[in-house]
């Protein structure tokens, strides 16, 4: 065992730790809750009292985790923040940008040594050392760092699977908690990853946690790096599943590592990204959404690259990159069959069809294969009714009605959309179906329709459940 007696006291600040499942304390825990989340995250001291909201100290650091995650900063426990709080997440501060550790730390040599010292009963060995080895190439392609695995001894990174109490000052929770954690360069502890094998880990399936994509996140931290505020930043506090056989590095990664190391001089160079993109804030009242619709019992909305969920994360942009790898940026529509277990989304004349993060085989398709006329160039939103097994896709000011049962369009279509839906004047530019109701946004404005009748019940701003 390596001696670890005055690094342990300092890598305490800098070890990570990766939150796999939400918080779910009772309500009336919410404040006490919070409390213990910004004394972990954000270095909150001298509360004297469970939670005071005149309290100075917590106030500033509320507003500082509010500013991180770009929501409302409002210096208090507003539901919005509790939802954020209760995200899978890391342990060590929150630091706007590419980030390093503080003091900066990294290694002193461009030629690293790392060894597996045991391994997962999820995975065979060969699927670990392949995603340890491909996880370690992600930061070796865009800088000249190489690294080469010993079998024995001591090496630079060592990466070992425990549960519970397992040989640091840091134990693992059990499942459904802490993921892993990592330390920053240094000797002792230094580099090192540990990965909690209480959770599930998997070679591919979006059903486990990818190795790959947690292995590489934690090597970030082992080289140096600390948290990003760029939704789909390899070094985002939180895990999302992407694809791992087409992942790539994303800029923000990029750039904070050669921060650290310099580029790879070697092969063909990479090019960056001018500009990360911005998420729109989405309780801009002049906001309007690309699409919305349900899935997997959650609301999402749409714009750019980004999509906001409605029953959890209130304010938190995602890239939808970061969710569904293949899918295409500022999409027109979206709807989810949930009896064939799909979610759709259009965008010009193409198709895309998901079955969870996954694209079906043989997609994108063209919008024909709905039976719409070549005239169509644009799917404006859709909306499907899984009791009546009926889609219905609306472009300018008509709709038409799609039967999913037997795959064709229903005859008498396409209606205006006047005539079907009494009281809507301008185009739909999104739709989605929750509880009997039909929504229907146009502009900034969202239309509440019975699913039977069509008729209109009130009209709400665009943003209403995301609770702006």
């Amino acid at each position: 065992m390596r001696r670890i007696h005055c690094q342990l006291g300092f890598l305490a600040s800098l070890v990570l730790v990766i939150h796999a499942g939400l918080i779910t304390e009772p309500a009336d825990k919410d404040e006490t809750t919070a409390e213990h989340y910004l004394k972990s995250f954000y270095n909150l001291t001298d509360v004297k009292t469970v939670f005071q909201r005149s309290a100075s100290p917590l106030t500033e650091k509320m507003k500082e985790m509010q500013r991180f995650f770009g929501i409302k900063v409002t210096g208090t426990l507003d539901q919005e923040t509790l939802e954020v709080m209760k995200k899978p997440r890391c342990g060590i501060p929150d630091v706007a940008a590419f980030s390093t550790f503080g003091g900066r730390p990294k290694w002193q040599t461009n030629k690293l040594t790392y060894r597996i010292v045991n391994y997962t009963p999820d995975m065979s060995k060969a699927e670990v050392d392949d995603s340890i080895k491909r996880a370690l190439q992600v930061w070796a392609d865009v800088t000249p760092l190489r690294f080469t695995r010993i079998y024995r001894g001591t090496a630079d990174i060592m990466i070992s699977f425990g549960t519970k109490y397992h040989g640091d000052a840091f134990p693992f929770d059990g499942p459904g908690g802490v993921l892993a954690h990592a330390f920053a360069p240094s000797s002792g502890l230094g580099g090192d990853a540990h990965f909690d094998d209480d959770e599930s880990f998997s070679f591919r399936s979006s059903r486990g946690f990818v190795l790959f994509l947690v292995a590489a996140h934690e090597f970030g931290h082992s080289l140096g790096l600390g948290h990003s505020n760029v939704p789909g930043a390899l070094m985002f506090p939180t895990y999302s599943f992407r694809d791992p056989g087409r992942f790539s590095l994303p800029s923000d990664d990029i750039r904070g590592i050669q921060s650290l190391y310099g580029p790879n001089r070697v092969g063909t160079p990479i090019q960056l990204d001018p500009k990360l993109p911005t998420a729109p804030n989405v309780c801009d009242p002049g906001l309007i959404f690309d699409a919305v619709t349900t899935f997997r019992g959650e609301t999402m909305f749409f714009k750019d690259s980004f999509f906001w969920r409605s029953s959890r994360s209130r304010g938190v942009a995602q890239l939808i990159k970061s969710f569904w790898p293949n899918s295409p940026d500022n999409i027109d529509a979206a709807y989810e069959n949930p009896v064939q277990g799909k979610v759709i989304f259009f965008k010009g004349r193409q198709v895309w069809a998901f079955n969870g993060n996954n694209v079906e085989p043989g997609y994108p398709k063209l919008l024909s294969r709905f039976g719409l006329p070549l005239s169509v160039r644009k799917v404006n939103a859709a909306v499907h009714d899984k009791n009546s097994g009926k889609t219905l896709l609306f472009v300018d000011k008509m709709y038409y009605s799609y039967d999913e049962r037997t795959k064709k369009m229903d005859t008498g279509y396409p209606k205006r959309l006047a005539d079907g839906f009494p009281g809507m004047t301008g185009e739909v530019t999104a739709a989605h179906l929750s509880k009997g109701y039909i929504y229907l946004y146009s502009g900034t404005k969202m239309y509440m329709f019975t699913s039977n009748s069509r008729r209109l019940l009130r009209v709400m701003r665009s943003n209403y459940f995301l609770s702006c």
